[in-house]
């Protein structure tokens, strides 16, 4: 084989091998910046809706921002991705989720929420294990920019608001959600 041939067969398998690996790093980088500009409309349309929330948020030690979409009558189900930022080290930790719920339920919507940590270690907890369950109760409805149905609520760590922007959400239910790391995404 000519030197000129192995050359070209060399750099187009280097090319065909590393060629995926470039397009997938690039593919993690545009979802990594598509969720952080989601998070920051978010954190837009919270403060808005109670201009007090963005001087908690700067003054704890984390948030997490999180979108669902999902759907119910009496079964429900929905799933989403968001992050959790570090105020301390400004480190994003970038998490999906998946909720199932039961009960007298009916909608389907948009969800957004906002997870203000009280202390590093409710914070870390919630990134390592990010379990939260409990019984849900009361209506919410959104279109395009207006949101409603925010609700201010108690979690282990913290307060949790929500904001419904898209849709319609009404009953209570029984609710149980999942929150994990991303692999593909840290």
């Amino acid at each position: 084989m000519k030197l000129s041939h192995f050359l070209a067969f060399a750099t187009a398998t280097l090319i065909s091998l590393s060629g995926p690996a470039a397009f997938a790093e690039s593919d993690v980088e545009k979802q990594r910046a598509e969720i952080r500009t989601t998070v920051d409309k978010t954190l837009t349309d919270f403060y808005q809706a109670d201009p007090k929330l963005k001087d908690a948020v700067a003054k704890a030690p984390g948030y997490g921002v999180f979108t669902t979409y999902g759907l119910s009558f009496l079964l429900g189900g929905s799933g989403g991705k968001g992050l959790v930022h570090d105020n301390k080290t400004l480190n994003d930790t970038f998490m999906s989720l998946a909720q199932a719920s039961a009960g007298l339920q009916i909608g389907a919507s948009q969800t957004r929420y906002l997870f203000v940590f009280k202390d590093a270690k409710s914070m870390q907890g919630f990134i390592d294990s990010g379990w939260e369950a409990g019984a849900e109760g009361g209506a919410g409805a959104g279109a395009g920019k207006k949101s409603a149905g925010g609700t201010v609520g108690q979690f282990t760590g913290g307060k949790l608001y929500s904001l419904t922007k898209n849709g319609f959400q009404a009953g209570g239910a029984v609710a149980g959600t999942k929150f994990w790391k991303d692999k593909d995404l840290n």
